[in-house]
């Protein structure tokens, strides 16, 4: 019997680990905040418009890097991607004023944007459907475990070496990555030299004396977008990822304003929400897939585990808005990033699940772009609806749970892999 290999499980972990990486990186500007805005003489609108450049050049990322991993595949793709994104994080040592950093976060944005549909694309090539969601979950696991660490390593660096050495150090992590990545990832499953005839049948599911296998249907960006499954996907992503860059990007805003917290208790308490969150990545990925073992199909474990993550996140969500301490506040809005999770890890499966080949990173780009299209939304509210508290969009958010549940549930129909056009009336 030939003994199976597990470079698989290798290039999830590596591009796990980007992951945190992404997330020391964006999440740098948010802890330092508030000692950058006094040295740059900014304001809280100021920062609302830096998230919005940010997100704006991130969604444009998520679709020209979504096509990009399509034609130059998945290891040069993410090479470009993380070698861009660690060097413009280590431009913002230079920046002094809102437009300069304004051009640091837009070329931050376009790059780091990469890693999600990258990440989609190499679950897809390198696992079967059974195993899917929790690659995808040990994958999401790595952006919940970059927010854990950031907060407290960013507090550490900045105190050490001030805002402007910290963002130099964490820009040299990404430099760093690229050699192992390089290394390791020399091929796909079918051509890698690592990679055992046990492991090739088990993700290319497909026995060894099948013969040759019909070309993968991969429709272009039109015929992509004609099929409901695509819609209800993208549509899904738009209500839900608000959640998820309400607490990225506005978590440390919220201890400050909410607490009166500085650079070091934020540091202090930033990171717990983000255990919930690695957790529920982890769960919602194992839960699936272990559905699917036990004979459930793909259709319904992604669709019932994707429906318990919004039964936690929603109801959080309105508990968070009674927090008046911050240890119950933070041990909330860790439920609500559990929640999230849960749902986001398998919903990020779906393009793999639905279609193959050069489809999915493009499709995954697409997601990416109705996000970002939802976050932007609630980005521009943030500063109108908090100059009290932040309850408003606490519960304005809660009320998008709900309606990304009806695009999983309703508009994307039947999650099965697809092989044709739709048929026309």
């Amino acid at each position: 019997m030939t003994k199976r290999s597990a470079v698989r499980w290798v290039i999830i972990g590596l591009i796990a680990v980007a992951t945190v990486i992404n997330y020391i990186d964006r999440n740098a500007l948010a802890v330092m905040w508030p000692e950058i805005s006094g040295d740059i003489g900014a304001t809280k609108e100021d920062y609302a418009l830096l998230v919005t450049v940010f997100m704006l050049f991130y969604a444009a990322g998520q679709v020209g890097f979504g096509r990009l991993f399509d034609i130059i595949g998945v290891r040069l793709g993410f090479a470009l991607s993380i070698a861009v994104w660690s060097i413009s994080i280590a431009l913002h040592a230079v920046a002094n004023s809102i437009l300069s950093f304004s051009v640091f976060r837009a070329l931050l944005g376009v790059s780091e944007a990469g890693a999600w549909p990258g990440a989609v694309k190499a679950n897809a090539e390198w696992f079967p459907a059974r195993e899917r969601a929790f690659a995808q979950g040990i994958f999401n696991a790595g952006a919940s475990i970059g927010a854990i660490v950031s907060a407290p390593l960013i507090a550490l660096l900045f105190l050490a070496f001030g805002w402007k050495g910290t963002f130099l150090l964490i820009g040299a992590l990404g430099l760093a990555w690229l050699l192992p990545w390089l290394i390791v990832y020399r091929a796909g499953p079918d051509k890698h030299p690592w990679v055992s005839e046990a492991e090739r049948v088990l993700i290319l599911d497909a026995p060894v004396d099948a013969g040759p296998q019909p070309p993968a249907y991969a429709p272009g960006m039109r015929e992509l977008m004609s099929h409901r499954q695509s819609w209800g996907i993208v549509l899904a992503r738009f209500f839900l990822d608000p959640i998820w860059w309400l607490f990225v990007s506005w978590l440390p805003i919220y201890l400050a304003e909410t607490f009166g917290f500085d650079v070091k208790q934020i540091g202090l308490f930033a990171w717990v929400p983000y255990v919930g969150a690695m957790l529920g990545s982890l769960f919602g990925g194992w839960l699936s897939g272990r559905l699917i073992v036990r004979g459930w199909s793909v259709h319904r474990a992604r669709k019932w585990t994707i429906t318990l993550g919004g039964a936690v996140m929603a109801p959080a969500l309105l508990g968070a808005v009674l927090a008046a301490e911050p240890a119950v506040a933070v041990l909330t809005i860790a439920a609500v990033l559990f929640g999230f999770q849960v749902a986001i890890g398998n919903i990020q499966t779906l393009p793999g699940d639905v279609f193959r080949g050069s489809s999915v990173g493009s499709l995954a780009g697409i997601g990416g772009l109705f996000a970002v299209a939802g976050t932007l939304i609630t980005t521009w509210l943030v500063p109108v609806m908090t100059k009290q508290s932040f309850a408003p969009i606490f519960i304005l958010v809660a009320a998008l749970v709900p309606l990304s549940l009806a695009s999983i549930w309703w508009l994307t129909g039947r999650i099965e892999r697809l092989d044709r056009a739709p048929a026309q009336d």
